[in-house]
């Protein structure tokens, strides 16, 4: 499992990485990922999660065969939020909080 796990952040801050969005915190639990990214104006939240989920999906998939056997790897469903009424503190905590769950 924590194969998966450090392939997926791997995954995760490449996209980011290659779109020059700001991974600020970044929490996979086994049946979730909380990720805190700064993006730049003109990305959609849709666009971000799209980007993310698609590549993980697939490259999770094609390495690690038992993943297959799962009727999907990702929900269509998403949570999506702009950090302008809480502080990026706040946020962080929180994510790191969700680590030990």
């Amino acid at each position: 499992m924590r194969e998966v796990k450090a392939a997926c952040q791997k995954l995760i801050e490449g996209k980011c990485q290659e779109h020059g969005w700001e991974v600020l915190k970044l929490a996979i639990q086994p049946d979730h990922v909380h990720l805190f990214v700064r993006v730049w104006p003109v990305d959609s939240a849709a666009e971000v999660v799209k980007e993310c989920k698609g590549l993980t999906s697939f490259k999770l998939c094609n390495d690690f065969p038992h993943l297959r056997k799962l009727p999907s790897m990702w929900t269509r469903s998403y949570f999506a939020s702009t950090a302008g009424n809480v502080s990026a503190e706040t946020i962080e905590r929180y994510i790191e909080a969700q680590r030990g769950i």
